[in-house]
């Protein structure tokens, strides 16, 4: 094995590695300027975990770059002990401190719509709902589906754009689809079969049409722009949901590795494949520590918002419990799943 088909290996884990690496930091920045926008003491910033490498003492924070290139954390006077300094996180008001806590998230949402925007922006054409042209043979067409129809929900969901309708077919339960087109300016229900195909110990509903393309202005591109993110974001609630009703199991989540694994193999594919599954990703992370979850950002939002509407502090040994508890859930959850993405690679 010669030294380029090594790398040609290698650089796709090393650029998952710094993207996932990259959501890190831009959470936990969202924070420290958070913080330092409130007057709220930040005694370290560190990127990566683990061995310090360099470390820098600024006159209010000292920075730090750590060995192990997969975390990242904002370390806060006050955070999560008591303080008698004025400037402390525990010290200050309530909305302060919710701002804080939210800020990490919306960097990350921040994030993903730069990246939607650019993916947007890089097609030649800007997608529809609309069906433009059949597969040879397609089984969709005898059963109704017609060149024009504009679609407007597959089995309930809505749709608005083309990855909802990507999305939509991917969570249909068999091969037989209720559709709702629009058809000359009339809703049309539809029951359509499609072919299936197992992926995984899944079957999937094969999609048999293309969608129609229409050329970009400005205003659809900013309006696809947030349609899309929207798409993407729906996607992480209703990946939960599918997990809490049973459609997949804890066997099918992806860890670290499984993600690593999965943008890797993007990156050899195309820039814009990779750029898709960043997009979900930091989106996904986002939302994700928004979820009123013990040792997330979520819980601490929770606790904040009940701690406004009671003028009542949760007691910090309490609040250190319940934290430890839920990372500790998470830790164990996480290395099962991380099991899984290993075994799932051999």
């Amino acid at each position: 094995m010669n030294i380029t088909s090594i790398w040609n290996s290698v650089y796709p884990v090393l650029v998952a590695i710094l993207f996932f690496e990259l959501i890190i930091v831009i959470h936990e920045w969202g924070h420290f300027t958070a913080a330092r926008l409130m007057k709220i003491k930040v005694n370290e910033f560190s990127v990566g975990m683990g061995p310090k490498l360099l470390q820098h003492k600024g006159k209010k924070t000292t920075y730090t770059l750590r060995l192990i290139l997969f975390g990242g954390y904002c370390s806060m006077e006050g955070e999560d002990e008591e303080s008698d300094d004025e400037n402390a996180f525990v010290n200050k008001k309530v909305w302060q401190r919710i701002y804080v806590v939210v800020a990490g998230a919306l960097m990350n949402l921040v994030l993903g719509l730069v990246i939607v925007l650019i993916l947007v922006c890089s097609q030649n054409l800007v997608g529809t709902t609309e069906v433009a042209k059949f597969d040879d043979n397609a089984v969709s067409q005898s059963y109704g589906l017609q060149v024009g129809d504009k679609i407007k929900s597959i089995d309930g969901m809505r749709v608005y754009t083309t990855n909802d309708v990507t999305t939509g077919f991917s969570r249909c339960s068999n091969e037989n689809v209720n559709l709702v087109v629009e058809r000359g300016g009339k809703d049309v229900k539809l029951k359509v079969k499609f072919n299936t195909e197992d992926y995984e110990g899944h079957t999937y509903t094969v999609m048999d049409f293309w969608l129609r393309g229409v050329k970009k202005t400005p205003a659809n591109v900013i309006s696809q722009t947030g349609k899309e993110f929207v798409s993407y974001a729906r996607m992480v609630f209703l990946s939960v949901h599918d997990l809490l009703v049973g459609r997949y199991g804890i066997s099918d989540m992806s860890g670290p590795v499984g993600a690593v694994s999965v943008v890797s193999t993007a990156v050899k594919t195309s820039m814009y494949s990779m750029l898709r599954i960043m997009a979900l990703l930091t989106i996904n992370v986002g939302l994700f520590n928004l979820f009123p979850i013990p040792a997330l950002d979520g819980w601490r939002l929770f606790v904040l918002l009940a701690e406004g509407i009671t003028r009542k502090k949760l007691p910090q040994k309490a609040e250190y419990l319940i934290n430890a508890v839920g990372l500790a859930a998470l830790l164990l959850l996480m290395c099962f799943v991380t099991f899984s993405d290993i075994t799932k690679l051999f």
